[in-house]
């Protein structure tokens, strides 16, 4: 195959993913010519679309992401120097890839770049709200990013010098309602029993694997956490209402329409507060434990 430009070798993680990771791999075609799928055994078509389209598929058994993404990181034969981390829902915008092309990876003094996400919700982009674009760290030197050891909202962890990139991926959220509900569902017990964790681990000094640490002044990632925090600071159940104010009012969700609102709405109301509950719940169990003995 041709020898590209930008001498990136691309890792997606798949799992039933035939309706949307072609749509991935397209958008990502023009930057790479050694694509990988770290696929966990799907029972759709995904493994055989992938092949396709030119991907080396290997399959192993899903354990968690960070799991799963480090363990591509550190088996998986990477050609190139530079390495992309992509989900299988994901669009790469031309606006991007001419980003990553323009940034001369071959001559860079940077060892990774941050880049945007937007949020594709029925069918339309989310321009505002709380999430309506976030920043994660996805293309960077082998050797200088992992992926950090959370049950949820992972990110990858650099080293070295890191730039910024101002232009943005697409993360197409084409499930139905039900599936969304069903799938934040089952995040929220990642993120009950994360926020838990973390609680744990500050109040005992423990230190946790390479984790983003929350830092105001730092990257943009890094300040993220640092508002996720302050966050996870507030009250019980007040601060999912607290989230809604946030996103609907002061990050101007509403001017997103109907799909704004619904998209606020469930973030808040579903996935926060049900986060909230299950905490409120495993601390109610603990105390229960107590009361016996």
């Amino acid at each position: 195959m041709k020898n590209f430009d930008p001498g990136i070798s691309i890792v997606l993680l798949s799992f039933n993913s035939v309706a949307t990771i072609g749509r991935t791999i397209r958008s990502v075609q023009s930057l790479s010519d050694d694509i990988h799928v770290v696929d966990s055994y799907s029972k759709d078509d995904t493994v055989e679309l992938c092949r396709s389209l030119g991907c080396n598929v290997v399959q192993r058994a899903f354990s968690n992401y960070a799991d799963q993404r480090n363990w591509a990181i550190d088996n998986l034969p990477i050609r190139h120097d530079w390495q992309m981390h992509v989900d299988a829902d994901e669009e790469f915008t031309p606006e991007l890839v001419s980003a990553i092309r323009a940034a001369d990876l071959n001559n860079s003094p940077a060892d990774g770049y941050i880049f945007g996400r937007k949020i594709v919700f029925f069918g339309k982009v989310l321009r505002h709200g709380a999430i309506g674009s976030t920043w994660h760290y996805r293309l960077f030197r082998t050797g200088y990013g992992r992926c950090e050891d959370r049950l949820y909202d992972q990110h990858f962890v650099g080293t070295g010098r890191t730039v910024k990139l101002p232009a943005f991926m697409l993360d197409h959220q084409d499930a139905t309602l039900s599936e969304w509900t069903a799938r934040h569902n089952r995040w929220s017990d990642m993120e009950a029993a994360e926020a838990l964790r973390s609680a744990r681990a500050e109040e005992t000094s423990d230190d946790l694997q390479r984790v983003v640490r929350p830092n105001a002044r730092g990257t943009v990632i890094e300040r993220k956490r640092a508002v996720k925090a302050k966050y996870y600071s507030l009250p019980l159940f007040a601060r999912a209402f607290a989230y809604f104010i946030y996103s609907y009012f002061i990050k101007l969700g509403f001017m997103d329409g109907r799909r704004g609102l619904i998209f606020c709405t469930l973030q808040s109301f579903w996935f926060r507060f049900l986060v909230d509950a299950k905490i409120y719940e495993t601390q109610l169990a603990k105390h229960e434990v107590h009361d016996a003995r």
